[in-house]
């Protein structure tokens, strides 16, 4: 769960699902660049270089990260859940 720093309220992000239609992964920065969060792939590099985006709960630097069925990315109050 997201807070709102602010005035510390609970923010549920946005649930989207992406498949994988059978590949085995996906980089990172395309997944934000598909999703449509993005604009560019350069964007999408520097907002995860920045600390921008979560895999699994965790802050994620690196920009071509595989993304695999089963992960959870969120960025932007929005959440991302990938199958297969």
């Amino acid at each position: 769960m997201l807070v709102n720093r602010r005035n510390q309220e609970a923010v549920n992000p946005a649930m989207n699902e992406f498949s994988l239609e059978g590949r085995p992964y996906i980089e990172l920065c395309d997944l934000l660049k598909i999703m449509g969060f993005c604009s560019s792939g350069g964007i999408a590099k520097k907002l995860i270089a920045d600390g921008n985006v979560t895999v699994d709960g965790k802050t994620e630097y690196r920009k071509r990260c595989k993304i695999r069925s089963g992960q959870n990315i969120i960025f932007d109050n929005n959440q991302v859940a990938v199958t297969e």
